[in-house]
């Protein structure tokens, strides 16, 4: 490994190490791990095999392929990223999720003081994140740490959320300019914002945090 990669590492590690300490300071559970593959070893540790996982709009999840490792092992899957569904459909599908055993997901952002941010457009991802399920896992890579809520949140509407808009197609005005401008439904993607300041009572909630770049 060359010196520049080992120093990204390095500094990606010690910023999730930073980060976990917070999480659990705050009632998360929390650890860093070595790598993606190490990621998804840990999430499959977690889930009993029995257990019915929703996975709301999330790209790292996919990226790691956690929802094919899931299923060849016999979880029931519950996901709504599927083509030609009707509106009706896509919601029964996003209220699954939030009714699942296991919400698995990732974070928009992660403060090194410990926060989750999240901007969602319709809200199921958010609200399943905070209740609901009995059992959250969240895994996001080291490049969504943020300093604070500030840092968070602008990261999570001017990096996320154009990379959003491009991927769902739709007509917000990122698409066409590449940066936030703040809009307004219905073209709006950014409706709903959450700060998870803790971890909410009666929901078991583990972050997952690798030292790579995932999702965004």
């Amino acid at each position: 490994m060359s010196d520049y990669v080992q120093a990204q590492r390095d500094y990606y590690r010690l910023r999730c190490e930073k980060a976990v300490d917070a999480l659990k300071s705050r009632g998360f559970d929390a650890v860093v791990v070595e790598d993606s593959g190490s990621a998804v070893e840990a999430v499959l540790e977690m889930v009993d095999p029995g257990a019915k996982v929703g996975v709301p709009g999330t790209v790292t999840i996919r990226q790691l392929g956690l929802m094919e490792r899931l299923q060849a092992r016999g979880n029931e899957v519950v996901q709504h990223w599927v083509g030609g569904l009707s509106a009706e459909e896509m919601r029964g599908l996003r209220l699954e999720q939030m009714t699942s055993d296991v919400l698995l997901t990732s974070t928009n952002a992660v403060t090194l003081d410990g926060r989750l941010i999240n901007i969602d457009g319709s809200g199921n991802r958010v609200a399943a994140m905070v209740f609901g399920p009995g059992r959250v896992i969240v895994v996001a890579g080291a490049n969504k740490i943020a300093h604070d809520v500030e840092e968070g949140t602008n990261r999570a509407k001017r990096v996320a959320g154009p990379i959003n808009a491009l991927r769902l197609g739709g007509q917000a005005p990122c698409t066409r300019t590449g940066y936030c401008v703040d809009c307004s439904p219905p073209v709006s993607i950014c409706n709903v914002t959450v700060i998870m300041d803790g971890k909410p009572s009666g929901t078991e909630v583990t972050v997952i945090l690798v030292p790579e770049d995932l999702g965004y």
